[in-house]
Formats: structure tokens, sequence, C-alpha cells
């Protein structure tokens, strides 16, 4: 007897999720701060669900054991830290749960069962913290409902895309976590750098690039390379976006800018060098 599908699937299917590094830093975390006795953690997603995109901003973890025939997760202790997020940020919703892995186990579709009941269509994101193939597989999965009909009903987790996106803060993060790998995988202790230091190096980056697309042009021109026609169009959408000004104007816009990102350091470092004094001075007077 054929099977026949209750919910939509190429909804379910269409469905993307975008995770933030910040959400892999605090599975990785909760990983290694789990009991002992704890092969697998999981926790719940937060985040917002908008035309077939899940994009996942925030998360927190779950204390629970798992039976050969049964789950006991700490529901009491879930919703209340939900309930506090959302006196931060109201915006974060539950959009589903995590778990550390790389598969599906049986358990899961009875922890997908509770996380049905707190949001529409959740999803079900696995992290590999095992390193299984030498990386750290993110995986992400919808539960579709089967069944016969007027017979048993099931589910089946079906993969989705999933993907990382971020916002420009979190590629500072992301760029400063990248220097901590030194020669030979192994990790060195590196320290953020200033504003003017970072203004500086992404100057450099962009000089590189820069470089690499006047000679990709020349390469062109002079027919030594094939046209490409989506870097052509990326080109052009550049061109375009640059503001027509001289090179004078551009340059006294430039160091104006300069002169208030000098401005800002200075009076943030007076501010710091003023709260140092006053801890010094209440510290002397309470004596």
């Amino acid at each position: 007897m054929p099977l026949f599908v209750f919910q939509n699937i190429n909804m379910a299917l269409n469905l993307t999720v975008k995770v933030h590094p910040v959400v892999l830093f605090q599975i990785v975390d909760a990983y290694e701060r789990r009991n002992a006795d704890s092969h697998r953690v999981i926790g719940t997603l937060l985040g917002t669900s908008d035309k077939g995109v899940v994009e996942v901003t925030n998360c927190f973890c779950v204390p629970h054991k798992e039976h050969a025939d049964q789950v006991e997760a700490e529901l009491n202790y879930a919703m209340d830290v939900y309930e506090l997020n959302r006196r931060v940020n109201a915006s974060e919703n539950i959009v589903g749960w995590w778990a550390t892995g790389n598969e599906v186990t049986n358990h899961s579709s009875v922890i997908h069962e509770y996380y049905s009941r707190e949001c529409r269509e959740p999803v079900h994101v696995t992290l590999d913290t095992s390193l299984a193939g030498a990386r750290m597989g993110l995986r992400a999965y919808v539960c579709v409902a089967l069944g016969v009909p007027r017979g048993k009903q099931g589910c089946m987790f079906t993969p989705v895309d999933v993907g990382l996106t971020y916002y420009e803060p979190e590629i500072v993060g992301l760029q400063l976590c990248q220097k901590t790998m030194g020669p030979g995988g192994r990790s060195r202790q590196v320290q953020p750098m200033v504003d003017l230091a970072q203004v500086a190096e992404a100057a450099s980056k962009l000089s590189t690039v820069l470089d690499q697309v006047v000679q990709y042009v020349e390469e062109v021109l002079a027919e030594r390379a094939a046209p490409n026609d989506g870097v052509g169009r990326e080109l052009l959408e550049l061109v375009t976006a640059l503001p027509d000004m001289a090179a004078d104007t551009f340059n006294d816009a430039f160091n104006s800018g300069v002169k208030d990102l000098l401005m800002v350091v200075t009076l943030a470092q007076l501010i710091k060098t003023q709260l140092q004094l006053n801890e010094k001075l209440t510290l002397l007077t309470s004596q």
C-alpha cells in the first residue's frame, strides 16, 4: 500500500536554515561542560522564521538524561530560560532544537514531539562535536509526517539546506579566532587589535583584492583568461555603487572620518583614565 504524506512536503523541504557562529560556540561550550556520564547534549534553538528561512541567532542547553526506553528532560528549566531570554530579546522565538552528534537517534522523535508543541514546524540541528572526518559537521532536519490511510502514522527526519550567516561584528570575532590557529594546528594566544590597526589591516586586504581584480580584468582584455558573466555583473554593480567624486573630495572625506575616529579613541582613553583615578581615590578615602 503506498505511503501518503499528511503535511506539505514541498514546503518543508524548501526550508533553509541559517545559523549564526555564536550558536555553534554555545553548543560546543555546552558539550565541553557536560556531565561525565552524558554522551549527548541537547538544547533549544532561538531565532526567527520568515518566508521559508529559519535564522538561528541564539540557543541554550537543556539538561536531560536518555535511557533505553525514555528521555528525561528538565522542561520547566527550559521554559524559565526562554522566558528570561524573552525579556532581553523579545524578537527571538523558539524555532527548534539542537543536539550534538552526527546522526538522528531513536529518542529524537520524542524530543521533537515536545518542540512541535512549542513552535510550528521546528527544525532539528545536529553538530558533530566528535570531529568525525576531521571537521565539525553541521546538519539540519525537518520532521515530515508519514502514514497510510486509516492506518498507523509516523514521521521521518528529512535533511534541509543549512548554512552559516553572520552580522558584521561577528566577522571581526571570527577573524580573530582564525588567528589563534598557529603552525601545525597548534593554538596560540592573540589580543584584539585597536581600531586603527583593524582599519589598516582591512585596507591592506582590500588593496590585495583590488590587485587581483585588476589582474583578472587585464588578463580578460588580453584574451589570456576566459570571461565570466557572473564576475562581470558583480564588477559592474561594484563600479556603479561607488560615489562619483573627485580624488581630492574623497581624500577630504576620508581624512575627516579618520579625525573623528581619533577623537573618539582619545575621549575613550580619557574616560578610562578618569574612571581609574576615581576608583583609586575612592579606595583611599574609604580607608
